[in-house]
């Protein structure tokens, strides 16, 4: 079989699933925007001048992308496998008077869940989430002041949890409002130590859900 057949053959059996899965309506596809929230750290270790011997971080403009497939709908609860990914593009830093941080990152959080749906068939459904994946975080270059970044990216494991409410706007259109927690491994600041392994990353957001 040629090249261009093969791709024609896989694009007719994606077609095909796809066609197969809108026909019971049980997927949802889902974007929100909102912001990620991430405590304040000590330092371990600070060169003066240090008046802040703390690790800030931003409040990242974050977005995050989901695909979810409804497994069991009763009228009292329905349970899915869902797929959040969650993107801060710059989140920016600060650390001490030293700036021995980079001046920003970007992380990149893929966690497959399960989720649970209360009274999923009404015009407003609670729900609640958890799953576990990776994370990928990429440093700036560059630190806060000036001067080379000798930290590294970093690759972790994430445990995922969140809640969130559905408000069902047409039979298609959902309204979302959610905050997940992200808890994954720290950014890697060799130079601005804080005695840390792992961090919380909350994410509040609102967003829409196409149902098919």
């Amino acid at each position: 079989m040629s090249g261009k057949r093969l791709w024609i053959a896989v694009l007719f059996v994606v077609t095909l699933a796809i066609s197969l899965a809108a026909q019971d309506e049980k997927n949802d596809l889902g974007a929100s925007i909102g912001r990620s929230f991430i405590s304040t750290q000590a330092l371990t270790q600070c060169t003066a001048p240090c008046f802040d011997p703390n690790v800030r971080y931003g409040k990242g403009l974050t977005i995050e992308g989901s695909y979810a497939r409804r497994f069991l709908v009763t009228p009292l609860f329905a349970v899915a496998a869902e797929l959040p990914i969650l993107y801060n593009p710059d989140e920016d830093l600060h650390a001490g008077g030293s700036g021995l941080v980079p001046s920003d990152y970007k992380a990149l959080f893929i966690t497959p869940s399960v989720r649970l749906n209360l009274f999923p068939t009404t015009a407003v459904s609670p729900w609640g989430s958890v799953g576990g994946g990776f994370g990928h975080i990429t440093e700036g270059s560059t630190l806060l002041y000036g001067g080379s970044n000798t930290g590294k990216s970093t690759t972790s494991g994430v445990l995922q949890y969140g809640v969130g409410l559905d408000v069902k706007l047409t039979k298609r259109v959902v309204l979302r409002a959610e905050g997940r927690d992200f808890w994954a491994g720290t950014p890697d600041f060799p130079q601005a130590p804080t005695g840390k392994t792992r961090q919380h990353n909350y994410f509040v957001g609102v967003g829409a859900i196409w149902r098919f």
